[in-house]
């Protein structure tokens, strides 16, 4: 059975600029615009914004 459009899988980048991106999938319906996340950064070794990247 094929995935739903609905809730496509999405990149985030890291704002640090450290090139970590994390995978993930999100809800069309209730986040039309581009996902923000805070999340650990290994790389910088700390919580950072990480934004959707298209």
């Amino acid at each position: 059975m094929a995935r739903s459009t609905m809730r496509p899988v999405v990149k985030l980048k890291s704002t640090a600029g450290t090139g970590v991106t994390y995978v993930t999938r999100k809800n069309r319906l209730n986040d039309p615009d581009r996902l923000v996340l805070r999340k650990y950064d290994p790389v910088a070794g700390e919580h950072v914004l990480f934004r959707e990247e298209r």
